[in-house]
């Protein structure tokens, strides 16, 4: 029977985009795979290959809820880990990999309760808490961002952050400068949404020259309580914009866009930089540690992209930048290809190795 890898990842697109390449890369690899999620993970589930079972655990986060809540999160991820050290004995895995998020500590415990091979991948410069606590306890750790800050005694392993096949087929694709035609502005604000983003870009968009706004087509993701304030925006300035709460095709809209407005995550600036666009970004203050604006900092080194820290994004500074990309075509086509120097369309093999590597190791 082929080797089994066990993927656990969940919480956001931007843990499970990565696992997601992973798993189409060990799948053509001859490889079965499994992912194990809890029910918030598995909504993100649904670009994985079919050869995959989504096997669904109890789990949770002292992150959230009342005090009641946070009593509870102690038995219910004592009985995730039971079910997933279960499954695993009836199924053993070669390796586990860990894409981060707290859905991803049922498998993850029962590995190492185990001592089955395990492996994590962190997507962003700064270890998140799951990550963090699993670091000392796996035979190594696969880094997306680098340099990424790693406690004592723990050597990272530099693969870059996986990509999915829908990317890779756009990777490269020929930049259309901005100019006096039709053009594109995708904005994206994660697999959540970004309710400032919602709030400021269509003033922005509606500000700038009549020649680029009227141009100007939008596609904006927006959660569903932001999507009509944002619609009716965009319509009062005679725009065009597709609004949704999350776009399946994401690659496609980046290869056909001009300019992309984006929050700072690990998977958006690894899709931005291995098809190549110039972005903005607009790193997300609450994040742990400040990660998304350790994320952005290669784009920004690049020159492939311009940040605009939180704090200091209003209408009348968005404008001004997008201005300075779409009315300078020269400029925005250097901006795509210094993105395209970041990227690491190769990142899902680097860490398939990692993986064979391992259960080499082990075998």
């Amino acid at each position: 029977m082929a080797p089994l890898l066990l993927i656990a990842a969940g919480g956001t697109g931007g843990h499970m985009f990565p696992a997601q390449a992973l798993a189409e890369t060990m799948i053509a690899r001859g490889w079965r795979v499994k992912l194990s999620t809890d029910a918030r993970g598995a909504r993100y589930a649904g670009g994985f290959p079919a050869q995959v079972a989504v096997e669904r655990v109890s789990s949770a986060t002292f992150a959230r809820g009342g005090a009641l809540a946070r009593l509870a999160v102690g038995p219910r991820i004592a009985g995730g880990v039971i079910a997933a050290a279960v499954r695993m004995l009836r199924d053993r895995p070669a390796v586990v990999v860990g894409f981060g998020g707290y859905p991803s500590i049922p498998a993850l415990a029962a590995a190492t309760l185990l001592r089955l091979p395990r492996m994590i991948h962190e997507q962003n410069g700064i270890l998140g808490r799951v990550n963090a606590a699993f670091a000392r306890r796996v035979q190594a750790v696969a880094c997306g961002s680098w340099p990424t800050a790693l406690p004592d005694s723990v050597t990272g392993i530099h693969t870059g952050n996986p990509v999915r096949a829908a990317v890779l087929e756009r990777a490269g694709a020929p930049y259309i400068p901005p100019g006096d035609y039709p053009m594109s502005l995708l904005v994206i604000g994660g697999s959540q949404g970004a309710r400032i983003l919602s709030d400021v870009v269509p003033a922005a968009v509606a500000a700038l020259p009549e020649g680029l706004r009227a141009n100007l087509r939008v596609a904006h993701q927006a959660r569903d309580e932001d999507a009509d304030r944002a619609a009716a925006a965009y319509a009062a300035a005679g725009i065009r914009a597709d609004i949704a709460p999350f776009f399946t095709d994401i690659p496609r809209r980046l290869s056909e866009a001009q300019l992309v407005i984006s929050r700072a995550g690990a998977s958006s600036i690894a899709d931005i930089a291995a098809i190549g666009r110039p972005a903005i970004l607009i790193p997300y203050a609450a994040a742990a540690a400040d990660h998304q604006t350790a994320n952005a900092r290669g784009l920004v080194g690049a020159e492939a992209a311009v940040m605009i820290p939180e704090k200091l994004l209003d209408p009348a500074t968005l404008c001004a930048q997008m201005a300075a990309i779409l009315g300078n075509p020269a400029a925005a086509a250097r901006m795509a290809g210094n993105a395209l120097t970041q990227g690491k369309p190769d990142a899902a093999e680097r860490l398939a190795a990692l993986v064979e590597e391992l259960a080499g190791d082990t075998a």
